[in-house]
């Protein structure tokens, strides 16, 4: 067995806060698993992100307006409750890693909810050279260097994982519109008197599920939790964000379902809007990883056949 490949096995559970950077970028293959190649190959792509960088912004009137203005609004709002991300210098990253990540990739350009994508990778990126609260870190304490890295490691590894599914952002964004129509059918399956309820209240789920997949539930928990996840989704590999994320969102809905039961078109709508997570640990976030993937092996050929 490979190094990749025992990472993974050994990854699924969960990495240690102290190891995730590197196993992160390993699982990802932004760096390779010969170690001697490490270093060489991080120096590389940073210098490439810098590059590109300096190529992006060197002349603003040159700049696509449309998706720079987009980005600008949507950085201020994203984990707009925690320092971290209020901070101008956090925001300032958070728009180039966006926009040279948007202009590179024209098919899909800036979609909304990619904001959110970048997170987890930044936060999990600073974890290397901070200790203690994360999200209370004052980035001007920071080295140029240090933002620089942080940046380039967090572009390079966000656009690893959207080459994965970038059919939920091109034009129409048919990977969304297809894994929320497999969700209800699913659901259908694993909880029937749900589904009937929905279907009788006239709920769709495209009203709650299409952020869910937009976003990878990032607007429905915690940072904390997300990481958590990823740790699997990357152990997962393959499609994991896509395939394997559409059964933890049928875990997640299912996990309301008694609730849900009881409520009518604007309660389900508004109570699946505002979730009840903000107390949520790792036991909690296990626990849906361990469904998606009873699920996963029970339905997942089935789902593939029946699209066929």
């Amino acid at each position: 067995m490979n190094l990749v490949a025992q990472l993974r096995k050994l990854a699924w559970s969960g990495i240690p806060n102290q190891l995730r950077p590197i196993c992160w970028t390993l699982l990802l293959n932004y760096l390779p698993p010969v170690s001697s190649r490490r270093v060489s190959t991080l120096q590389r792509k940073r210098k490439e992100y810098l590059d590109y960088a300096r190529l992006a912004f060197s002349r603003p009137e040159s700049m696509d307006q449309t998706i720079w203005h987009q980005i600008k609004k949507d950085a201020p709002r994203t984990h707009a409750n925690k320092e971290l991300w209020r901070q101008e210098r956090t925001q300032r990253s958070l728009e180039r890693i966006l926009y040279i990540w948007a202009i590179r990739h024209p098919a899909s350009g800036y979609v909304q909810g990619i904001n959110d994508l970048v997170t987890p990778f930044f936060e999990v990126f600073l974890s290397n050279y901070v200790e203690g609260d994360l999200e209370t870190f004052d980035m001007s304490d920071a080295s140029q260097e240090l933002v620089d890295s942080l940046e380039a490691d967090s572009f390079w590894c966000l656009s690893k994982l959207l080459d994965g599914i970038q059919d939920n952002y091109i034009f129409a964004q048919p990977g969304i519109q297809r894994q929320v129509k497999r969700m209800k059918e699913l659901c259908a399956r694993v909880d029937a008197p749900l589904a009937a309820h929905l279907e009788s209240e006239k709920v769709e789920f495209i009203q709650f599920a299409f952020r869910w997949m937009n976003c990878l539930l990032m607007r429905e928990l915690s940072v904390k939790n997300i990481v958590r996840m990823w740790d699997t989704y990357l152990a997962e590999g393959g499609d994991a964000f896509s395939e394997f994320h559409l059964y933890v969102c049928l875990a997640f809905l299912v996990r309301w379902s008694e609730k849900l039961r009881e409520m009518d078109f604007q309660g389900i709508i508004m109570f699946l809007q505002s979730l009840p997570t903000q107390d949520w640990n790792d036991e909690n976030t296990e626990l849906l990883l361990s469904e998606a993937f009873v699920w996963k092996s029970l339905f997942h050929n089935t789902s593939h056949m029946a699209n066929k």
